[in-house]
């Protein structure tokens, strides 16, 4: 049921007054306080009202608990677990449904390390949430709160370390972004102000008033697309209301989408530091082909940003990330962020000299064709042995799902975690032949149950 609470390792989601209510964030704050045995913790929120309302609740709960508590007010999750770091805290807390609509939030839960909670720390903590057995102290024993709304500027000042600011003054670029009333606008406005650009800001009061449905997908932008060469920008930067995704509107208003953030990141990134590379495992081949290009290796993870840091962590990875406009960089942090991804793209553009059109056309084309059908977990393992049957010359990789492989094309078939479904992702040269990998493949499903 929409209405239900949604619980998972990686924190809690639902209908604001319906499923999360007050008191399950209490009590969830209350769990993660139990859990780092009451050490600090930080908090934000993105910029939906409901925000506050819940902030108050995690707060006393995780004073109760004996944590101190850093609040950041509205802020970008990547800059909560930026926080987290900075402030050597235990873990952190952002009060967000990322793209979800108005109605919907939720907590997603940080790690000390600054990333999103592993699984293995997830399963813990929501076994406390479930049992209810919490840490509460007496009155002279509980946390306290402090303010740290200067979060935003350790974020900006940790980007501009990071690119070649004077290069990009010295374009003077005209910019559009579209923050939609979520957490990212100040900070864009601020990072992009101190790149020397001339901002077009839309949305950008953190009210959480979505002028549009949140996912910054192309059939949801088609009023904001104009806007781009109408405002003389060489680029549009488009946000989700918890700012960890980027997607990107070409010169001419053309929607590039969020796949192609990432290798152009990628592309600057190698161009600075070679080192490894780690996508999921439904992100394009492109950024593959890039890190061949520069003689890389690229390693793919399961779907999920806490998978992609942890391999990434692993292999000492110099940047990752996920294809839905998610860029990890891991000196600012393991967390999909979106405005060193901002800095890494304008940095690329004063450097060519390029427009951003010009830039994509330089990358290798694929198409990407996402679906879905209904089946449930337990017919799940015939149906991905019959796909193995059907394509035996395929490569195979089981570490999420089943992920089919040929020279130039793939197909990846994984469960979803919320409903009965299973989601089928292809990518091959032309978008005619990623449907017909996708429509092949529900063929076999349909055929075998």
């Amino acid at each position: 049921m929409a209405s239900d609470l949604i619980v998972s390792v990686s924190g809690i989601r639902g209908i604001v007054g319906q499923g999360l209510t007050a008191q399950k964030a209490l009590a969830f704050a209350l769990a993660l306080g139990t859990n780092v045995e009451g050490k600090p913790v930080v908090l934000s929120h993105d910029g939906r009202p409901s925000g506050r309302m819940l902030g108050h609740a995690v707060i006393a709960g995780l004073i109760e608990s004996g944590c101190a508590v850093h609040t950041l007010g509205v802020a970008p999750t990547p800059t909560c677990g930026l926080a987290v770091r900075h402030l050597n805290a235990a873990g952190g807390i952002q009060i967000t449904a990322s793209h979800n609509p108005a109605e919907w939030n939720g907590l997603k839960l940080f790690g000390s390390n600054g990333a999103v909670l592993s699984a293995a720390e997830g399963v813990r903590l929501k076994q406390i949430f479930d049992n209810g057995n919490f840490r509460t102290l007496p009155w002279n024993r509980q946390g306290n709160l402090t303010d740290c709304s200067q979060a935003l500027i350790w974020h900006t000042d940790r980007v501009l370390e990071l690119v070649n600011g004077p290069a990009i003054c010295r374009r003077g670029f005209s910019i559009f972004v579209d923050a939609n009333g979520g957490a990212g606008g100040p900070l864009s406005k601020q990072l992009l102000d101190a790149l020397g650009c001339r901002v077009t800001l839309q949305g950008g009061n953190a009210d959480g008033s979505f002028a549009h449905t949140p996912e910054p997908l192309a059939e949801n932008l088609q009023d904001i697309l104009p806007l781009v060469p109408r405002a003389g920008a060489a680029v549009g930067f488009v946000l989700d209301p918890d700012a960890d995704r980027l997607a990107l509107i070409d010169e001419t208003g053309r929607y590039i989408g969020e796949e192609l953030t990432l290798a152009l990141a990628v592309t600057f990134r190698l161009g600075q530091e070679k080192g490894p590379v780690v996508i999921n495992m439904s992100t394009s081949r492109t950024v593959e082909d890039i890190a061949r290009h520069f003689g890389v290796a690229c390693h793919r993870s399961a779907v999920g940003e806490a998978n992609v840091a942890e391999k990434m962590r692993e292999v000492k990875a110099v940047i990752g990330g996920e294809g839905n406009g998610g860029v990890i960089d891991p000196r600012v942090g393991f967390v999909r962020d979106p405005f060193i991804g901002t800095g890494m793209i304008l940095n690329l553009l004063a450097d060519s000299g390029k427009t951003l059109s010009a830039l994509v056309a330089e990358l290798p084309a694929y198409a990407i064709v996402k679906t879905k059908v209904s089946l449930t977990p337990e017919r799940l393992p015939a149906v991905m042995a019959g796909l193995e049957k059907r394509w035996p010359r395929a490569g195979v990789n089981r570490l999420d799902g089943l992920r089919m492989d040929w020279e130039d094309r793939w197909v990846h078939l994984r469960p979803s975690n919320t409903e009965p479904v299973v989601r089928i992702i292809a990518e091959a040269p032309k978008v005619e032949d990623a449907q017909r990998l996708c429509q092949e493949v529900a063929e076999v499903i349909a055929q075998m149950t």
